[in-house]
């Protein structure tokens, strides 16, 4: 999970774009002979496609971007932590 990314894509991207692109990401997972390197980078671009659309859920509920950014980064680090 990198925020900057997170931020990037919340600020550049529609929920729809990045709804797509998880579905292809998610999709390219599931092939038989993806590497652990490649499922590793695409699980982190899942991550972060995740995060931008909880970010977009949260300022559409009335959250402000950091707020928004700050609480997903503390939703994943407290199921880390877990």
């Amino acid at each position: 999970m990198k925020l900057p990314i997170i931020r990037q894509f919340y600020q550049n991207q529609t929920p729809e774009n990045l709804e797509t692109t998880l579905e292809v990401l998610e999709s390219f997972c599931e092939f038989r002979n993806v590497s652990e390197e490649d499922m590793n980078v695409a699980g982190e671009l899942i991550t972060n496609i995740c995060g931008a659309l909880e970010v977009h859920a949260n300022v559409n509920n009335g959250m402000s971007e950091k707020d928004a950014l700050n609480s997903f980064a503390q939703k994943v680090m407290g199921s880390i932590d877990k």
